[in-house]
């Protein structure tokens, strides 16, 4: 009989405390699984569809599930007024959440950021269906502590697919948009002033000054430091040029601007 203890498959992968470890394996069925340590065995996940590989009502999963259900509420009432989660569905839902919140940690450590970003989109859905539709109050708000968390997570994915394509401007807007998403759902609660003590704030703000650093110079910008250093530096005939090059500059740009809006 073949052996099942797990101390075999453990031999040499060692847990760490205060890190996550995870890697990638593939499965008897030729398929690769998500691994990650635990201090007293692991967890394997499937890398796509519900993590444990179930397809709960014949759904990719419960979220699906449900949604497909308000769906069809909404077709055949012409709204979704009626439509509602008891508290087993909300209780059901937060302990699948749980499984894909384990697997966009991997995913995060094993930069498949692609991952990530869909993963914590799910579970922000599974926030919106519970705040929009739960039965009790307590199911509506209970899931609402971890958003900020999410669309952190969620930002720093969009944030790394972006610098990965050398799309730095883009990375900035996807960075600068999670911080104002995070602010919003703060000043909804009436507790904006715990912006800058967030966590998720505060990674993201390091992020955002990555990036700046990263930036490509603005060449406008550029010039306009080295007009004001050669000012500063009284090479008048220096400035003149740059004055005259930002001018060019400014001329072509609005030149630009006009034919595309003829377009």
């Amino acid at each position: 009989m073949a052996s099942l203890d797990l101390r075999r498959i453990l031999a040499g992968w060692t847990y760490e405390p205060n890190q996550i470890t995870v890697r990638k394996i593939t499965g008897d069925d030729g398929v690769v699984k998500i691994q990650m340590r635990l201090d007293l065995g692991l967890l394997q996940m499937e890398v796509t569809g519900r993590p444990d590989g179930q397809r709960p009502q014949g759904a990719e999963s419960l979220l699906v599930f449900h949604e497909t259900r308000l769906e069809e509420h909404i077709e055949k009432n012409g709204t979704d007024l009626g439509y509602e989660l008891t508290p087993g569905d909300c209780q059901s839902l937060r302990e699948e959440s749980l499984q894909y919140y384990h697997r966009y940690l991997a995913e995060f450590v094993l930069e498949d950021f692609e991952g990530v970003e869909r993963d914590t989109a799910r579970n922000l859905r599974v926030l919106d269906l519970c705040r929009k539709y739960a039965r009790e109050e307590g199911d509506r708000a209970v899931l609402e502590q971890y958003r900020p968390y999410l669309i952190m997570m969620h930002t720093r994915a969009q944030v790394h697919i972006a610098l990965r394509r050398g799309a730095f401007k883009t990375a900035m807007a996807r960075v600068c948009a999670g911080l104002t998403q995070i602010r919003e759902i703060l000043m909804a609660a009436g507790q904006d002033e715990l912006y800058d003590e967030l966590t998720e704030v505060s990674i993201l703000t390091a992020l955002r000054n990555e990036i700046e650093a990263r930036l490509p110079a603005d060449p406008l910008r550029k010039l306009e430091s080295e007009l004001q250093k050669a000012v500063d530096e009284e090479r008048y005939e220096d400035a003149a040029i740059l004055r005259n090059r930002m001018e060019a500059m400014k001329n072509r740009h609005v030149g630009s601007s006009v034919r595309r809006k003829k377009k």
